[in-house]
């Protein structure tokens, strides 16, 4: 299957990023290529791209894609995670912009066996590395049924998590759960029928709760946005676009930090802590789709766009 995915929120990036023509621009979730490419287009004959993405078939779709641009391009296969070391293996110590755009593809989601959807019945596997040892199949049926509940309320913010944990744990010691379409059926059987009817498909939220557990998005997003701001270039930028309201909070949260992160009282009349600014948040709102790409492209629905330039 062919590498598809459509760019969400493409235009709004790169003009989020103002891109200098001899600048240094790294891609953290490369993807197939659509952000990147139109970077590429921008950049002048001192201009840098590094491509980062731990999916080998986004690497390599990407790589075809970016083929024309081959001169100023360096594709790495890597969690975004490791992008200062990435750098720092290539001699690069600052960047002019970094753009990230998280959550699962539509290639991931549309190619069955790779076990992320709960459309298709398919091996439970869901890595975004599939270099990766555990799977989605171990969660499921090795987790406790506590962990299972903590998982499926926190990452997928599901109110019948316990329900859900409990049918998971029944339903294994009968049978080891092997694919999408098992757990998909068990999942259904927790909810409430009205829910069933009128909440959207019934495991959706499990689903993306496993798969944010498996490979540790909100952990790595947390642990990431930090490093990034701090090998930006003066003026530089980092774009980061999301998909849900967890991994919005951590994005707006790390940037506003960063911009004002005095731990002073708000009484003190002045700051004595010292901690010093490393910029400003250039969306105070996020930047949202419009109606014409949610209409052209419907997974763009809950994708927004914050965006935070490094001073100093």
């Amino acid at each position: 299957m062919d590498f598809k995915h459509k760019s969400v929120l493409l235009d709004e990036t790169i003009e989020g990023l103002g891109i200098k023509p001899n600048g240094i621009y790294v891609d953290g979730t490369l993807g197939g290529g659509g952000h990147a490419y139109e970077v590429c287009s921008k950049l002048g004959e001192n201009g840098r791209f590094i491509g980062i993405d731990q999916d080998d078939a986004a690497i390599k779709a990407a790589g075809e894609r970016l083929k024309e641009f081959k001169d100023k391009v360096t594709i790495v296969r890597d969690n975004y995670s490791n992008m200062k070391q990435v750098l720092h293996n290539l001699s690069i110590d600052k960047v002019d912009g970094i753009v990230l755009d998280l959550g699962v593809s539509s290639y991931q989601l549309d190619t069955a066996d790779r076990g992320f959807s709960y459309m298709s019945d398919a091996p439970l596997d869901m890595r975004m590395d599939q270099r990766q040892e555990l799977t989605a199949k171990d969660i499921v049926n090795q987790y406790s049924e506590m962990q299972l509940y903590y998982i499926i309320k926190d990452f997928g913010e599901d109110k019948f998590a316990k329900n859900i944990a409990k049918h998971i744990v029944r339903a294994r010691e009968l049978k080891e759960i092997e694919t999408t379409g098992e757990l998909s059926e068990i999942i259904k059987a927790a909810i409430p029928m009205k829910q069933r009817l009128t909440g959207g498909h019934p495991a959706k939220k499990t689903f993306q709760a496993i798969r944010i557990e498996l490979n540790k998005e909100l952990e790595v997003l947390k642990n990431s946005l930090d490093d990034m701001i701090e090998i930006l270039n003066n003026e530089g930028r980092i774009c980061v676009i999301t998909f849900h309201s967890l991994e919005d909070r951590i994005v707006k949260n790390i940037f506003r930090k960063n911009e004002n992160p005095c731990t002073c009282p708000s009484d003190f009349p002045v700051c004595i802590c010292g901690k010093q600014s490393k910029g400003k948040v250039i969306t105070r709102k996020p930047i949202l789709p419009s109606e014409l790409e949610i209409e052209e492209n419907k997974r763009s629905k809950s994708s927004k766009l914050r965006v935070f330039e490094r001073i100093g």
